[in-house]
């Protein structure tokens, strides 16, 4: 979704992701009727959100350990370790969450919007606030997940951005304005 801030692409994301309720309309999510199969969505996607919602005095580990709990993942402490080796975070795994900059809690918030393996993930301004640097690394894990098969739904209002990353793109102003190619 590429649009203007206040243009409703967070409100829309949170009502893809069943967490508020659409007040009209109808929406599918993987093949899944939002508001009639809430709980099987939620099981399917990850949802990066424009704060990273972190326990701010657990380690790096133990967070993502709790979420791989709650998501039900088999093998915790492997999918804890993958995701943290994938966003080169595993020598700081023992580091307090709320010590990090926000370009690394940001890595830290995808890892676990990924942990369950979900085909479909939102995330909302992933880059938004970063260093330039930070925004690079986001970038690139971005592009890499993009050859796994999986679905990314990016919210932003940052054109460059939205061409870099992006084969469809839905100009979004309180409604869809249009969809198609970043062309």
């Amino acid at each position: 979704f590429l649009g203007p801030n206040g243009a409703g692409k967070t409100t829309t994301v949170r009502i893809l992701a069943c967490l508020i309720g659409p007040t009209a309309g109808h929406a599918w999510v993987n093949g899944l009727e939002v508001g009639k199969t809430d709980a099987q969505i939620r099981s399917q996607i990850g949802i990066l959100t424009e704060s990273p919602g972190l326990y701010e005095r657990l380690s790096v580990r133990r967070n993502l350990t709790i979420f791989a709990e709650l998501y039900g993942v088999a093998d915790v402490a492997g999918q804890v370790e993958k995701y943290l080796r994938l966003l080169d975070l595993w020598d700081r795994r023992d580091t307090e969450a709320g010590t990090f900059s926000k370009g690394m809690k940001q890595k830290l918030a995808i890892a676990r919007a990924l942990l369950h393996e979900p085909p479909v993930v939102f995330m909302d301004e992933p880059t938004s606030a970063l260093d330039p640097e930070s925004a690079k690394t986001v970038r690139d894990f971005i592009e890499t997940l993009r050859g796994q098969g999986r679905t990314i739904f990016l919210c932003t209002h940052n054109l460059d951005e939205a061409e870099r990353l992006c084969e469809r793109i839905g100009v979004f102003r309180q409604r869809l304005i249009a969809v198609d190619t970043p062309d």
